[in-house]
């Protein structure tokens, strides 16, 4: 699970000492008129993106609009939309045929990109602002995500406190008119959010969650200004932020939850069946239909329950997939009862992965920036995932680490943590994802793109790649990899099942029981946030095969000439893409390696 935030870290980056790679042995393309009106577009429309998005741009770490928030008013959304349909038509007037490989590429992400968006405001997506696991009330992270370095970092962040008011108030009117439109989220889910916001409330501002990067600031800032500072922070947050969050709460208790809809299928909201259709096309970038993945993700559990039953063998237990998934969830042996020795152990995790990488990808790939494993903030823990990746920030001023949830860690298994940090550390993401942010020689929209089944697919490909580097060297690690392939399985089962098939959370709830052996805490927060989100679940194990698939194609049509360094920096020197795409690159790999082409040597700069 990838997130944008960013961290602490606990440096375990395997190249940050490394010097910069040389330039791309790439052809430059002749600079026609199609090339030229090309970038033209892609730069004007980043730099609207980078407007319209201010949070974001900052994380990326592009800096001139730090100190705002974005404008989430109806005229705003709508004023964007139109925007967005003329950048499709600019783009439909290039000459795709006049352009160079990579830039064809390009042309074919920005075009993915765009119809999202539009596709996405016609079915009104915008007016659920909100849900369970991210909106205006998880902010409080939003301190990790931002430089604080200078004192220009400090005014600007000071500004967002003070100018924070319209953000709340429009996220409001977004919500009043989902309700009006009938676009609102379940009850079930939403339950969980007064918590979030109250969180949020505190009465003294020294103690609230936006005070926290004036407790410690730079020594470069006078003591006289970090004092004025301090002082105009504790008035922003007692006079603006609390109050506005004060009247999110009133609104969302009193208003919003009750008139929360009773049904969990996305498929009940108005245009249900196009609204599941968009959100599974969109995650898992195929045009696969719900019923077609449930039928996939029945066929995968079977297939990982003949896998694990191997596994039984192998330890000699006899008795039945239940019976062992009931030992393993009660016997203590496999937990620990203090959060700082859980969060030790995912860190000696994370050091153990850095010295193989060297054997499955070349060094001129391997991202700069360190990452660092943190703990997720308490009051978000119990309501999200075991893990999620936080990215560092694309100017490199901020490393990225692995947020790891130490919530009740009697329901954080131990044979679990070597493939968690596999999937959302390195290889993982916080690999691939740095190395896309330094395609410097790529446009930038390019390189902070995230298409959910090439990022999730690749984070689950390399939990199987992270076996065949020896990592799961017991039989109980070994199963925690299998059960972390059937969750992904199950997924597949249970978010179609939800919101196409009919089933309710209790049907969800229990087919997760019978099928995983994740805790009660884990299914539960599971099933909510599927509820929540549909659709994304589904993109890791249709990402994961889609890869897999790719591998095996590459291994049969390049026989010796296959080098597993050389296919993994095909997948990733390209950046995120859909997975129609990704196989029409990878075919081009294919047909360039049987020519004898050499790889390139050094990321585009």
């Amino acid at each position: 699970m990838f997130r944008k935030i960013t961290a602490i870290l606990c440096c375990v980056g395997l190249s940050a000492g490394i010097a910069p790679p040389a330039s791309a042995a790439t052809a430059a393309t002749p600079a026609n008129a199609a090339t030229v009106a090309l970038h033209r577009l892609f730069r004007k429309e980043w730099q609207r993106e980078m407007r319209e998005h201010p949070l974001e741009a900052s994380a990326d770490g592009f800096h001139q609009y730090d100190g705002r928030w974005a404008d989430l008013s109806l005229a705003a959304l709508q004023r964007e939309h139109a925007e967005d349909l003329e950048a499709l038509q600019r783009l439909a007037a290039i000459n795709r045929a006049q352009l160079g490989r990579e830039d064809r590429i390009s042309y074919d992400l920005f075009k993915h990109r765009y119809d999202i968006r539009v596709q996405g405001y016609d079915l009104k997506t915008y007016l659920m602002p909100m849900n369970e696991l991210e909106g205006v009330q998880t902010l409080r992270t939003l301190t990790q995500t931002l430089r604080f370095q200078t004192l220009a970092d400090y005014r600007h962040y000071l500004e967002r406190l003070q100018t924070f008011k319209p953000y709340m108030d429009q996220t409001i009117v977004l919500l009043k008119q989902g309700v009006k439109a009938g676009m609102t989220e379940p009850r079930v889910v939403m339950q969980r959010v007064p918590h979030q916001i109250a969180a949020n409330i505190v009465a003294n501002p020294a103690q609230s969650p936006f005070y926290a990067p004036f407790k410690k600031m730079p020594s470069i800032i006078p003591a006289a200004e970090q004092a004025r500072l301090r002082a105009e922070a504790k008035v922003a947050i007692a006079q603006v932020v609390t109050p506005a969050y004060r009247e999110l709460q009133k609104y969302f208790d009193s208003e919003y939850l009750p008139h929360c809809r009773a049904s969990i299928a996305a498929e009940a909201l108005p245009d249900g069946k196009a609204y599941y259709a968009y959100m599974v096309r969109k995650y898992t970038t195929t045009n696969l239909t719900p019923h077609q993945i449930h039928q996939i993700g029945l066929q995968r559990v079977a297939e990982i329950h003949a896998q694990m039953q191997r596994v039984f063998d192998q330890i000699g237990f006899k008795g039945t997939y239940q019976q062992f998934v009931h030992y393993l969830r009660t016997s203590p042996r496999f937990y620990y009862k203090n959060p700082a020795h859980l969060l030790e152990a995912y860190r000696a995790a994370a050091m153990r992965v850095n010295p193989l990488l060297v054997k499955y990808f070349p060094v001129w790939i391997l991202p700069r920036v360190p990452y660092g494993v943190q703990a997720i903030p308490a009051s978000l823990a119990p309501d999200t995932y075991p893990a999620y990746s936080v990215p560092p920030a694309g100017d490199g001023s901020v490393a990225g680490y692995v947020a790891v949830n130490l919530y009740k860690p009697q329901s954080r298994p131990k044979y679990d943590i070597q493939v968690l940090v596999c999937h959302e550390g390195r290889p993982g993401h916080q690999l691939q994802i740095p190395i896309a942010m330094e395609l410097k020689g790529l446009p930038d929209f390019r390189r902070f793109d995230y298409y959910s089944s090439y990022g999730e697919g690749w984070a689950l490909y390399t939990e199987s790649l992270c076996g065949q580097m020896g990592l799961y060297n017991n039989p109980y690690s070994k199963f925690g990899y299998l059960d972390w392939q059937m969750w992904r399985a199950v997924r597949l089962v249970v978010d179609t099942g939800i919101h196409s098939e009919g089933w309710t959370r209790a049907e969800a709830v229990r087919y997760f029981e019978k099928n995983t052996a994740l805790s009660t805490q884990n299914i539960n927060t599971e099933v909510d946030r599927y509820i929540a989100w549909p659709g994304q679940a589904l993109s890791y194990m249709i990402g994961q095969m889609d890869i897999f698939h790719l591998r095996n194609t590459a291994e049969q049509a390049l026989g010796a000439k296959f080098n597993i360094k050389d296919f993994h920096a095909a997948i990733l020197e390209h950046g995120a893409m859909p997975l129609t795409i990704l196989n029409r690159v990878i075919d081009h790999w294919i047909r360039d390696r049987k020519m004898g082409k050499p790889m390139r040597q050094a990321l585009p700069q």
